[in-house]
């Protein structure tokens, strides 16, 4: 961070209880453990434990500073009686810094290195695909671009990967979470996007917010932290979202007729070919995936692109890059042609039944599909399980195997206690030529499914 030392505590607000070295530290973190030479420690208070005890433990390893709250400053830094304690007492030369909250600190030091940047950001947030169209927009966008890695999207999370982000980055691509409402216009205050992507709202999180009604109010919250020439980014079949869309100063709708649209889309080999549409021409695109959704997916973030600015051409030259992060549609071979789809990192109505689609679609002899509990649906949560499995009959899944008790709502064809059991079933039962698709919410535990399966088949 190529902020000065005084320019950091301004930010912070912090109150200097001792100074450390004149160059500017190399990065932030929130693990004492981790913290070393040029980092700067920031001791977050928890529901059991108060992080600033181990600032301490950070200096002497020869941290470059640590953010700590007052009471950690009183009990650790500061000798009875308010005396501060000498410089050879707690560390090593380090710099102390004392703020009221933290946790605020780190998100306002966030936003100043977000400002000090200039980079032009894409905030992402929606009920399902957010991972994934950040994924694709960190492989397609031209310039510098920098994201969270894996899930680093909360209060805590965002502001660490914005201060992750090197000089001279052009684009920041933030993936926002959200769990209740306020929550994603305190990450758009750190992030302050230019373009806000949502992707979808569904019944996810419903248990906690009540309706998906409410769902969509929380997602469009980023709508109101843009710029007056800021663009919202969201989809031509809106849903709940739609009433907060005329907020948006400028809208861009990808999807079937709109902004941004595929046509010709075939898929071969594993690779999807289509003609984009675009405000800013047409351009033809292969991209490394064979998913309808993750096609939607990347109109999203062709859409965020050409709100930015950016030349379609310019996406097409990058798109052979996009990865996706970890539990997310990874295909693993099992050999004898047994095809795993290890999907699962999280799971609700919309990314199960889209996830269902992509297995039916694999062409295989014989299709598996391992799923687990979808959480946080509410009292309706039996009746969206019913759902899915009704779907996966329709589709002509041939054998479902669900896991843990709340799974039994599918109506699978075999129902077991935890995931080390459902590898250990399919060990038996799985044929050359299946396709197994696992899948659950991260509650589920279900990538044990997969590292078990590895082991046994």
């Amino acid at each position: 961070m190529n902020l000065s030392p005084q320019r950091i505590a301004a930010a912070l607000g912090a109150e200097v209880l001792a100074e450390g070295p004149a160059e500017p530290p190399v990065r932030a973190t929130i693990d004492s453990r981790a913290a070393g030479p040029g980092d700067l420690f920031f001791g977050l208070r928890g529901s059991r434990r108060d992080g600033g005890e181990f600032a301490p433990d950070a200096l002497a390893a020869g941290a470059w500073g640590v953010v700590v709250g007052p009471d950690a400053a009183r009990s650790r830094l500061v000798a009875p009686g308010g005396t501060k304690l000498d410089r050879d007492e707690w560390g090593r030369g380090g710099w102390v810094l004392v703020v009221e909250d933290p946790t605020a600190a780190l998100q306002a030091l966030a936003r100043e290195w977000r400002r000090e940047l200039g980079a032009r950001v894409v905030g992402v947030t929606g009920s399902v695909g957010k991972t994934s169209v950040k994924d694709i927009a960190r492989a397609i966008l031209p310039g510098r671009v920098h994201a969270n890695r894996e899930n680093l999207n909360t209060e805590i999370g965002l502001p660490l990967t914005v201060l992750e982000a090197p000089p001279g980055t052009e684009v920041l691509v933030l993936e926002m979470a959200m769990r209740g409402r306020g929550q994603i216009a305190e990450l758009a205050a750190i992030a302050e996007p230019d373009v806000a992507v949502i992707t979808n709202v569904g019944p996810v999180h419903v248990e906690l917010l009540g309706s998906v009604e409410e769902v969509a109010a929380a997602k469009a919250e980023a709508l109101d932290a843009l710029p007056a020439d800021g663009t919202a980014v969201a989809p031509v079949e809106a849903g709940a979202l739609e009433p907060h869309l005329a907020r948006a100063p400028r809208l861009l709708r990808f999807g079937p007729g709109g902004d941004v649209e595929a046509l010709e889309a075939t898929v071969a080999d594993g690779v999807t070919r289509a003609v984009v549409l675009t405000p800013a021409g047409a351009q033809r695109f292969e991209f490394p995936f064979a998913e309808a959704h993750n096609l939607t997916n990347a109109l999203a973030a062709i859409a965020a692109g050409v709100a930015l600015g950016a030349a379609p051409a310019a996406m097409v030259d990058r798109a052979a890059g996009i990865g996706f992060s970890r539990f997310r549609g990874e295909r693993l071979e099992l050999g004898d042609g047994i095809v795993l789809v290890n999907d699962c990192y999280n799971a609700n109505p919309v990314s199960m039944r889209a996830a269902l689609d992509h297995l039916a679609a694999l062409g295989a002899p014989r299709t598996v599909a391992v799923l687990g509990e979808m959480a946080e649906l509410g009292p309706e949560a039996p009746a969206y399980h019913r759902g899915v499995g009704e779907h996966a009959r329709a589709l002509g899944i041939d054998f479902v195997v669900g896991v843990g008790a709340p799974a039994r709502d599918y109506g699978p064809d075999e129902l077991v206690a935890d995931p080390a059991e459902a590898a250990e079933l399919l060990a038996a039962r799985l044929q050359p030529g299946d396709a197994v698709l696992v899948k659950g919410s991260r509650s589920a535990g279900l990538e044990a499914v997969a590292e078990h399966l590895v082991e046994l088949v």
